[in-house]
């Protein structure tokens, strides 16, 4: 929806909705729509949309580039390498304190074309492909680009996304240790809720690895969840035979859940935005978009929720 307006004409449309915040795409799957990295190479441009955001009262919460770093596939790879690198330099240059990206997944070895998400233990080639993964291509990736983020005065907030090797609190708290405290997470509780994890309990184990949050939720069904289980791979679209479907905050869970949400997260020292992400196949960008910003203003206590609109 807002890809398709203005950058200004964004800005006037999330004002309606008292919004001040914005998380802003720069590439791979998010798209550039607003927000060009070639404004690294060109000063006034970059003026320009420094000003912009200034004449309408903006800031920006995180700039997003979620892609595929580990890709076997090396020039895919290489391109969202480059991209998140570059992500990094431009938050520098808008002193943005947050790059929010994936942790990428690789393939099974080193000939491999496609990614391989390693789901269980056995049989036990499985551990080995994914040993292999985290010892000859997480590691060196994540410890390099860590560092360069660092060196730049910016974090990297990882998503936990099923389908990559960082897709829940356990692995999100393995890369940290390996590649510091520049590493933390983009917390976006949909992606628990249909893992079975408690996204309230996991933020008292995250906490102060949390350096940015979705606000996004999660409905799932009962009468399918029996047949399929959580790992459903029927397209997003077939709600009505699917296990779960993501929804639009509110429509998962109530505002009692939201409010006890945005009050740990606080309790555990996060004190920033809930950047809304429009992913519910039920309502249209628009009607989603303005459905949880009202929902979001009631609970969030000083704050405004940011809106990504690379959705």
């Amino acid at each position: 929806m807002l890809s398709q307006l203005s950058l200004e004409d964004v800005l006037k449309k999330l004002r309606g909705h008292h919004i001040d915040t914005v998380e802003l795409g720069t590439g791979n799957w998010p798209g550039d729509a607003h927000c060009k990295l070639a404004m690294l190479e060109d000063r006034p441009a970059l003026a320009e949309f420094r000003q912009k955001l200034a004449d309408h009262g903006f800031t920006i919460s995180a700039l997003s580039c979620h892609g595929n770093p580990l890709h076997p596939n090396a020039e895919l790879a290489r391109r969202d390498q480059e991209v998140s690198r570059r992500t990094v330099l431009l938050a520098e240059q808008l002193g943005v304190p947050v790059v929010v990206d994936f942790s990428g997944c690789p393939g099974d070895g080193p000939q491999a074309a496609r990614p391989n998400w390693v789901t269980c233990p056995w049989p036990p080639e499985y551990l080995d492909i994914l040993q292999w993964q985290w010892d000859d291509v997480v590691t060196p990736y994540w410890t390099r680009h860590a560092k360069f983020a660092a060196d730049h005065g910016v974090t990297i907030a990882v998503e936990m996304h099923p389908g990559f090797v960082v897709y829940n609190p356990e692995t999100l708290l393995r890369l940290r240790a390996i590649a510091g405290p520049a590493v933390g997470c983009n917390y976006d509780p949909s992606h628990l809720f249909w893992q079975g994890i408690d996204p309230i309990a996991a933020i008292r184990l995250l906490g102060d690895a949390i350096f940015h949050v979705h606000a996004k939720d999660t409905q799932m069904y009962e009468r399918n969840l029996p047949l399929t289980g959580v790992l459903d791979t029927k397209p997003y679209t077939d709600e009505r035979n699917r296990a779960w479907i993501f929804r639009t905050c509110g429509y998962g869970h109530g505002e009692e859940w939201w409010r006890e949400f945005a009050s740990t997260l606080r309790m555990f020292g996060y004190d920033s935005v809930l950047s809304i992400e429009h992913e519910d196949s039920l309502l249209s960008p628009e009607e989603g978009l303005a459905r949880a910003a009202a929902f979001l203003n009631q609970i969030v206590m000083r704050e405004r929720p940011a809106a990504a609109w690379w959705v």
